[in-house]
């Protein structure tokens, strides 16, 4: 079948688009606007469902449920999709709803992700490059997780919050609440429990720059005045400093849910 294989036992369906060098394994469901990189690899009883696109280098497991409907009562049956960037790991259980016309009308996932068995990424959810979800991670509908983000086992993430950049969220957490960038959030309900040092030096940022970040931390959840008059103070002392500031643009842009704070200190 032109430039890649398919089982006999699994059906592609008139109108899929299945990219050169690709490789369907047994009994899997390729729906009709499905389209499918290059080199990809179905291992065996994965169902791609609804408008669905996935970039090349799909790597996915068995009974992994790939674009049907999202799991939104109010949904209609709208035409809505879903985005998976390349190079993506996507194993056993996974499931990825498409947006909905109440929210983006789409769900976006960058490239180089890894979503471990029976994660779920809900509608509308925008996912960025380099993120790992691990076992059994719950991401609700409208969630934003940034680049090179970590969420970890069995962890529960409320609708609509915003998980920054190289953050990290330790197993079994209920996150209520928005996580700063390269924060480090624990606990049911999850709390700030510091900065995610160990994902910095991975992802290479040198310990001038590190160190900068954890000065700031220190200064933001300071008792000492209010959140608005530290973040204020941290403005003045980093003012050219591109993590801080990043770190401040996140804070100050908001979301639809609170801040996570450490448990000792109480915003103000």
């Amino acid at each position: 079948m032109g430039g890649f294989r398919v089982h006999p036992s699994s059906i592609v369906e008139d109108g899929a688009i299945i990219g050169e060098g690709s490789e369907i394994g047994p009994f899997c469901h390729i729906g009709p606007r499905v389209r499918l990189g290059a080199g990809a690899r179905l291992r065996s009883h994965v169902v791609l469902a609804g408008n669905t696109t996935i970039g090349d280098r799909a790597n996915i497991y068995p009974f992994a449920s790939i674009g049907h409907d999202p799991q939104h009562l109010k949904y209609q049956g709208e035409d809505t999709r879903l985005v998976i960037g390349n190079n993506c790991l996507i194993r056993e259980h996974v499931t990825m709803n498409p947006g909905t016309v109440q929210g983006r009308s789409e769900t976006t996932i960058g490239h180089n992700c890894s979503f471990f068995t029976a994660a779920h990424v809900a509608h509308d959810c925008l996912v960025g490059s380099n993120v790992t979800l691990i076992n059994n991670v719950m991401l609700a509908g409208h969630c934003v997780v940034g680049d090179f983000a970590t969420i970890a086992g069995g962890s529960g993430i409320h609708q609509f919050t915003r998980i920054g950049h190289h953050a990290y969220v330790g197993g079994l957490a209920a996150v209520e609440g928005d996580i700063i960038p390269f924060g480090m959030v624990l606990g049911n309900r999850a709390y700030l429990s510091g900065l995610n040092v160990i994902g910095m030096k991975r992802a290479g940022f040198n310990r001038d720059a590190i160190r900068n970040v954890r000065k700031a931390y220190r200064m933001l959840f300071s008792d000492d005045l209010t959140f608005k008059e530290n973040i204020e103070e941290v403005e003045t002392e980093y003012p050219d400093d591109p993590l801080v500031q990043d770190l401040l643009g996140f804070i100050r842009a908001g979301g639809d849910r609170a801040i996570c704070f450490p448990r000792s200190v109480r915003p103000a």
